[in-house]
């Protein structure tokens, strides 16, 4: 009979999973090279289709995390590019209210009202600084994957943030990365064939920042699952 409850390791794997959030500011702490490394080598343990590893990683600080966050700034702001069209318009109803529920408490929290689209452009700017984080993370992918590869991809990620969060270290995935492929791939001088999946901002949380305590609901299990043939 299974006490999850009791299982030493649970209390310590639940714990790392319910106090990940996602952090958008940063102290500047440095964090060393040593720990970014192990931490993408936990990491690098996530599973993927038929071992396939579609994972290509940069990571950036210092003067070169500088240069791609002047680069992108500068993208952001001659407004050259066309929207990133990461979700569909309009989302299912349920997705849509739980989006408009992140958006006031995110804007709140900043003190941005919804009608000031000129402050919301400053706020969105500030992601490709890594929201002050000492170091940025670029994720890649070779172009030719299909959707179950992205998958294989998202699991990764997700390995890479519970890892950080084991060493107290915070992060921030990204995906306003990704309407700037150009850029980017000219900053990282990136493969032919390949395109930002998403950025990530890693570092040490700055607790004073209202922006960092914004509690975000979830679902409960029985509003998203449906058990067949249990007892």
């Amino acid at each position: 009979m299974i006490d999850r409850l009791a299982h030493p390791d649970a209390l310590v794997v639940d714990a790392t999973i319910r106090s990940r959030r996602a952090i958008r500011r940063f102290t500047h702490d440095p964090v060393p090279r040593r720990v970014v490394e192990e931490i993408l080598d936990v990491a690098r343990s996530a599973p993927s289709n038929s071992n396939t590893q579609p994972w290509r990683v940069y990571v950036l600080t210092g003067e070169r995390k500088a240069a791609m966050s002047e680069a992108l700034r500068r993208a952001h702001a001659d407004d050259g590019h066309p929207p990133l069209r990461h979700m569909p318009d309009p989302l299912p109803h349920d997705m849509r209210s739980r989006q408009e529920a992140f958006g006031m408490r995110y804007y709140g929290a900043l003190g941005v009202p919804k009608s000031d689209l000129q402050e919301r452009a400053r706020v969105t700017a500030r992601n490709f600084d890594f929201f002050g984080a000492p170091v940025g993370l670029i994720f890649a992918i070779d172009s030719r994957l299909t959707k179950y590869s992205w998958l294989d991809y998202g699991m990764f990620i997700q390995t890479v943030m519970l890892a950080a969060r084991a060493v107290g270290l915070a992060t921030c995935a990204q995906v306003s990365f990704a309407r700037f492929q150009d850029v980017i791939a000219d900053q990282l001088d990136l493969p032919s064939g390949h395109e930002v999946v998403c950025g990530m901002s890693l570092g040490f949380s700055d607790e004073a920042s209202p922006v960092n305590r914004i509690d975000m609901t979830r679902e409960p299990v029985r509003n998203f699952s449906t058990f067949l043939g249990f007892d």
